[in-house]
């Protein structure tokens, strides 16, 4: 992909937020990295969602160096560098303070797995994962929030492709993908399936999560090796699988 195609989608990816309904003002980021170049694109800091455009998107080399005459990056670019380092399939990665995602990272709540709708995207539960300690907050705090999430995962032997999601406790949370819309696309998801729950707990704090078998069949029909569908609607970009 020439990278002028690849900042057009970053900027596109970056404005499917707010039509999305999952960002107010500025509050979260889209990111791609261009592996072959060893690049990173990412919404610039401050910019508001409407003024983005290839001029002002933010290139940095992987280690987080801004190139040429690139626009600041966002606060947020060591947490994107550090998901990217250890995750070597994430191609992309998004970040909101969509509302019901974030309550239950604010309560410091995994989100479970309680339906269908969320077994057809994760399979099983979207992890909130541990609190910084002290020294991690005042020394590098925006990688050693990435790193929590890569941290986590190893530990727990969660593959990201599986479970393309993450929260982070008081913050928000995270998704990833092989492209910038298939990332979107996992937040807007993330998005909904929180609400379902938050709303089920509200209801019932005891409630039950589905039966994994079920789970299973659903996740595996639409990702195992022998999917019944691929294809799907990621937004605004609408890839074909």
């Amino acid at each position: 992909m020439e990278l002028k195609e690849l900042k057009q989608m970053v900027v596109e990816a970056n404005k499917e937020l707010p039509r999305r309904k999952l960002v107010k003002y500025s509050w979260g980021n889209v990111s791609a990295a261009d592996r072959e170049r060893g690049i990173i694109i990412i919404k610039p800091v401050g910019v508001p969602y409407e003024n983005l455009t290839e001029e002002n998107i933010s290139v940095v080399t992987k280690d987080g160096k801004i190139l040429g005459e690139s626009w600041t990056p966002s606060v947020d670019l060591d947490i994107h560098r550090a998901i990217y380092e250890n995750f070597p399939g994430v191609n992309a990665i998004v970040h909101t303070h969509s509302t019901y995602a974030t309550i239950l990272a604010q309560l410091r709540l995994p989100l479970v797995c309680f339906g269908t709708t969320h077994a057809d995207y994760f399979a099983g539960d979207v992890p909130c994962v541990r609190e910084l300690e002290e020294r991690e907050i005042l020394d590098r705090y925006e990688w050693n929030t990435g790193m929590t999430i890569v941290d986590y995962f190893k530990e727990n032997h969660i593959s990201p492709e599986d479970i393309p999601a993450a929260l982070t406790p008081g913050h928000g949370p995270f998704t990833w993908g092989e492209d910038v819309w298939d990332a979107v696309h996992k937040s807007v998801v993330l998005e909904e399936i929180s609400k379902m729950a938050v709303h089920m707990l509200c209801i019932d704090k005891n409630a039950q999560p589905l039966k994994r078998a079920v789970a299973d069949r659903h996740y595996n029909r639409k990702h195992g090796a022998d999917a019944a569908f691929t294809k799907d609607d990621y937004g605004h970009g609408m890839i074909q699988r």
